[in-house]
Order: structure tokens, then sequence, then C-alpha cells
């Protein structure tokens, strides 16, 4: 298939049209993604309804990124995956699948495979697509269409209504005095496009007495349970979704539950999180400027922040909050991000002390204690 294909034609960087290629089996779904996609703009989009006929367009004209269903008749989604991230020129691809348990597991697979990013499928029409959903599937798709990716071995639809764009003061407002400093320690995270593998590079690499860690992946409801099993499974240390009421301890990390706020609250000498289903902050919820602004709050000097690859500026500001209060701040550089948006962004503000490649990064938690 690579020699079929030529060389990716950038043509968000130069100003044209991002070629999408939606590959579902379900008419409806094709005609829903295509419908949310032109709202956005900026998007030519074609479809294909299995992945066999998907590979016959792919060698006549080579897409920027695919919007892949999991299901599918003649070739199941994460094999067709395989042969995208084997080539020699590896597609960005964006999984859109439905959010039940079985479901679940085959988008940690596709994550694990090369996948960017897993969307909830949409499972009617337009007028019933959420309109904060149909924004996280064209910010995933923009942010695909930046994505830088190796090559793996081995193995007529009503407008959509503006979303406005909130700060972290939509959920927890400004405090301008720093806490005072606890002698816990605590590390927040902050993820987005290409976080799910740089996340599981860290945590593997980890102490099993290394801080207690909170974190936000840019993940949909329903997957992020998945996803943190599966990390418990192949780390030294516990990883789970969090709860509401959970105690950030060393040897643990808390990853935020999709479509949740994940805050941080000082309890006597320990931190405990609180789940909050307040809008959409820097066009995410989870947002890792509401997680970043209260552990500055809740931390102060005793923390420290790591913005690691993904598409925008969610974490940006609250990073450099969580710096003006003492802490210790990292952002991914740039040759190891799949997107170097987010920790640009932080960079760009001042809010970054460090920045460091991935595989520094996990030596930087073991150290902070």
């Amino acid at each position: 298939m690579s020699n079929a294909i030529g060389e990716r034609n950038v043509r968000e960087r130069s100003g044209h049209m991002i070629d999408v290629m939606v590959v579902d089996d379900s008419a409806v779904v094709r005609q829903v993604i295509a419908a949310v996609l032109s709202q956005g703009g900026g998007f030519n989009v074609r479809t294909a309804a299995d992945p066999l006929i998907a590979m016959s367009k792919m060698g006549q004209d080579r897409p920027d990124v695919i919007v892949l269903d999991l299901e599918m008749p003649r070739m199941d989604g994460v094999t067709f995956l395989r042969k995208i991230m084997a080539s020699d020129n590896p597609i960005p691809v964006i999984v859109c699948s439905g959010v039940a348990d079985q479901g679940s597991r085959q988008a940690i697979t596709a994550l694990e495979e090369g996948a960017l990013a897993v969307i909830a499928k949409p499972k009617v029409g337009v007028r019933d697509f959420l309109h904060e959903s149909a924004v996280t599937l064209i910010d995933a798709v923009r942010g695909a269409a930046q994505a830088r990716l190796r090559r793996r071995t081995a193995a007529n639809a009503p407008a959509m209504a503006v979303v406005p764009r909130l700060s972290a003061d939509a959920v927890l407002p400004r405090k301008y005095v720093a806490a005072a400093i606890p002698s816990q320690r605590i590390v927040a995270i902050g993820a987005s496009t290409g976080g799910t593998e740089a996340l599981a590079h860290i945590l593997q690499s980890l102490s099993p007495d290394c801080p207690g860690i909170v974190i936000v992946q840019h993940m949909p409801e329903g997957f992020t349970r998945a996803f943190a099993q599966r990390l418990d499974q192949i780390c030294p240390i516990r990883v789970k979704e969090a709860e509401n009421g959970d105690c950030v301890v060393p040897g643990q990390a808390l990853i935020a539950r999709g479509n949740s706020h994940l805050l941080v609250r000082r309890a006597t000498e320990r931190y405990i999180v609180q789940l909050n289903d307040g809008p959409l902050v820097s066009r995410h919820r989870p947002s890792v400027d509401v997680l970043f602004r209260s552990v500055a709050q809740s931390a102060g000097a005793s923390g420290l922040g790591i913005i690691l690859t993904g598409m925008g500026d969610d974490g940006a500001d609250g990073l450099l909050e969580m710096k003006q209060t003492g802490a210790r701040t990292i952002a991914q550089n740039e040759r190891t991000c799949v997107v170097f948006g987010m920790p640009r962004e932080a960079v760009e503000r001042g809010a970054v002390n460090e920045v460091l490649p991935l595989h520094d990064i996990a030596g930087a938690v073991n150290a902070y204690v």
C-alpha cells in the first residue's frame, strides 16, 4: 500500500483543505461525520464502506486523515490500522467507535497500534450529535492532520451552534494567594493527541514509590476506564480511573474520567480528587487547565506540572498558574511530540521551567520526592 501512495501533502499547513477519508460500514454514520466536518470548514471528505474500498481509493489519492470504525465486514478496523501504521508513510488515524465495554477494549488496542484519538460514534443523525461532540471530532481531525508519525514495525445538516471557548474560571475561580506548602508532593500531567502512547511510556518507567499522580488525557467517556485498566496491567504503579473522593497517594496514578473535569482538593495533610461536570474549558472536558489550576491552588510549590503532546493550548494557562505558585513545570520537547501544540503554547507563555524529551520525563518524576 505504501508504494501506491505518494508523499503526504500537508494541506493544512499550506492553507488548503484537509482531505479526510471516513471508513465505516454504516451509511448513516458516514453521512453524519461528513456533515459535521463540512460544518467545521476546511475539510474535503470522502467515504468508504470498508477497508478494502478505502485502500483502493487511497491508492489514487492519499488522504491526510482517516476516521475509522473498528467493526466492519471483510477487514476489521484494527487490522486495517496495523497495515496503515506499518507503511513507509503512515496516515494519521482517528477511531470513531461506540462506548460499549467490548468497543472500549478494542479502542485501547487501536490506540496501542497507533491511532491518535478515540471519538464516540454518533448513534443517529446530525441533530442528535451533540455540539460538544462535534467540536471534539473537528478538533481531533485537525490535530491529526498536524501529527508527525513514524512507521510502526512488527506487529443537508442543521447549522451547528458555536460552542463558546471558556477558561478554567467557568469551573474553578482563580485564587490569587498560593496555598501553604504541604509535605506531600503531587504530579499533574496533561495530554491530548498522541498522549496515550506518551503516558504509557512515562508510567511504565516510574518507580513504585513515585509521587501521587493525577492525569487528564483528552478521551471520551467510556474509554478512560479501559485505558486506565490497560495501563494498570503494564505499569509498576497502580493506575485507575478517578472517582470522587479518591486520595492522591504515592505509587498511584488517577486518570480523569471522560466527560468530567478532574480537580484536586486539599484535605488536611492529603489530597483528594473531585469530579465536575461543568462546561467545556479550552474546548475540552476534562480540561488540563482545570486540573492544573486546582493543583496550583491546593499544592502550590509542592506540585510538578507536565504538559505533553497535543493540539491546541489546553493546559498552557494552568501550567503558568502552577509555575507562579512555585511548582516545577515541564513540557515535552518538539522532537518527541506527535503534535507540538500544547507544549509550544505553554513555552511561549513562559509557563515552563524545563523542556525535556519524552524518555527523560519519567526520571524527572522519580526524582521529585
